[in-house]
């Protein structure tokens, strides 16, 4: 598959991947650390940290609930209807909350929820005084049910339509009822994806930040990373940031380990490969109409809010703006730079564990473990904690405003690292297995091999993950929000700071804008149907 020199590039190369984020994320670590060590110790646990902590987990367990418990009868509607009219755009919308920025989807959820929304506008007519309250811990759950039910929807549909073809044949012969079919087909799938999608989901929410951040409403509803932030841009207290941020790798740390213990991969079952024909359609078409149109509501509904209301900005005035040019192009600085060397660390963190496979008990083995678990660092350790330690760093020196900009790259470039890694190691090894033998045989090598055999294969799926890091990089407010300062300023910041002002008609505009282009980003991904987050169960 390899001649020796390009082993020992790749793994050259692997090393260099391996070191620099273990220093980059070592450094962080061993600054909190040390802050933690002379900060004020016990007199930190008080009770507003275990009111963060449980209300962190108070949250993160609902919106699991809610989300897993929702998605069941609408991944079960999709998989019965298979051929409906407009069911593949159905599908294609549960994927775009996905490439969505946080900040922009918490915006036009306050269009629909909010006190001056569509939602509570209805309930006044129908004489219902008090509205529905978008802020607080009702408005974290929305959001989070809006991004993660879609996600839940996705996994589950995947599984219920791997179920071979002789399973649905069987059930019609024995002429099963619905309530058999779920109990005795479809159940034994979707409990064996449970653990893992709940594991997820349970993750991202617990981790979440800007959700929190923007509909938090409060003291009352913070969760540690929020007060990581508040500690540090309010309060400036870095002891106290410096030990909710230990906290919360404690807590992440915790959630990895029982994820890899509870998300046992699903086997698949034996089948000829027949086209797969359900025979239970006809019953329960009204019902299964219902709920599909109700998650097609539920999840087009703010995306729809904030196409309106961004149109119904002054855009040629934004448009004109030098503080929006300036931000944009710090964005887009930024998320390049970061898709670029998330593109740099995947490539060695895909290719070194493929030569552990084809050479087991070498080195290769050792390296190959160390980056795949570098490479889910970040779920260890979110960017806001990451981005706390630098900061710690930096503020030793002065130089927090000069350097923020780097810190905040490298930061989104492994933020998106799992997600690239997921994207380019399927197609690697596909076209490895295809090609490594014929190309080592034929003496196509180095560069030459490169550019006219790997490149061209390759080229589809390294465009998508360079523009995945791009889309997360564009949308992500965590490490910015650490950093963020007159001087330094992206279009979340800003979209951030003009909601904290009350500008909404300014917000409105710029989330549309935000919102675009992430989506242009994303959209050739959502439209040829791909794995997103699914590698994460």
């Amino acid at each position: 598959m390899y001649t020796t020199r390009e082993q020992a590039v790749i793994t050259g190369a692997g090393g260099l991947a391996l070191g620099f984020i273990l220093l980059f994320a070592g450094l962080s670590t061993a600054m909190l650390l040390l802050n933690a060590e002379g900060g004020a110790g016990g007199t930190l646990f008080d009770a507003y940290l275990f009111r963060v902590v449980r209300f962190t987990l108070l949250q993160a367990g609902l919106s699991t609930l809610l989300s897993v418990v929702l998605a069941i009868p609408v991944a079960r509607a999709l998989a019965r209807r298979r051929h409906f009219l407009g069911r593949i755009w159905i599908v294609r919308l549960a994927a775009l909350p996905l490439g969505l920025p946080a900040l922009v989807a918490a915006l036009g959820i306050v269009e629909i929820w909010g006190r001056q929304g569509i939602v509570n506008r209805l309930l006044a007519q129908l004489g219902l005084a008090d509205p529905v309250s978008v802020y607080g811990l009702a408005g974290i759950l929305i959001a989070h049910v809006f991004f993660n039910l879609p996600l839940a929807v996705r996994l589950m549909l995947a599984g219920l339509e791997r179920i071979p073809a002789e399973y649905w044949l069987t059930s019609a012969n024995l002429g099963m009822r619905p309530a058999t079919v779920f109990r005795l087909i479809e159940w034994p799938v979707i409990r064996g994806l449970l653990p893992g999608i709940a594991g997820l989901i349970f993750m991202l929410c617990a981790t979440s930040f800007t959700i929190v951040l923007t509909l938090g409403g409060g003291p009352a509803a913070t969760t540690i990373e929020v007060a990581i932030y508040q500690a540090l841009r309010f309060d400036f207290d870095p002891p106290r940031a410096v030990l909710l941020a230990v906290l919360q790798i404690v807590l992440t740390g915790t959630l990895l380990v029982l994820m890899q213990k509870l998300g046992t991969p699903a086997e698949e079952a034996p089948t000829t490969g027949r086209a797969v024909r359900r025979f239970d359609g006809g019953d329960g078409r009204a019902l299964d109409a219902l709920v599909i149109a109700a998650f097609a509501a539920f999840t087009a509904a703010p995306l729809l809010a904030i196409v309106v209301s961004g149109l119904g900005a002054d855009l040629p005035r934004l448009v004109a703006d030098p503080l929006l040019h300036r931000a944009l192009l710090t964005s887009l600085a930024i998320a390049l730079g970061s898709a670029a060397l998330c593109l740099a660390i995947t490539i060695p963190a895909v290719a070194v564990p493929r030569l552990a496979t084809l050479h087991p008990g070498s080195s290769f083995r050792l390296l190959g473990t160390g980056l795949g678990g570098a490479s889910s660092l970040i779920l260890l350790v979110p960017p806001v904690v990451m981005a706390t330690g630098w900061f710690l760093v930096l503020r030793q020196f002065g130089a927090t405003a000069r350097f923020a900009p780097f810190i905040v790259v490298v930061v989104n470039a492994l933020m998106a690292l799992p997600f690239v890694v997921r994207v380019l190691a399927p197609a690697y090894r596909t076209h490895l297995s295809r090609s490594g033998r014929l190309a080592v045989s034929l003496g196509v090598t180095g560069w030459h091999r490169i550019r006219w055999i790997d490149l061209p294969a390759l080229k589809r799926p390294l465009l998508t993950a360079f523009a995945f890091a791009m889309a997360l990089s564009l949308g992500d407010l965590g490490a910015v929000a650490i950093f963020g300062a007159d001087g330094f300023i992206t279009l979340p910041w800003l979209l951030f700071s003009r909601m904290g002002t009350y500008r909404v008609a300014d917000a409105a505009g710029i989330a549309l804008l935000l919102g675009l282009v992430c989506l242009l980003l994303t959209l050739p991904s959502t439209v040829a149907e791909p794995k997103t987050r699914e590698a994460h169960v």
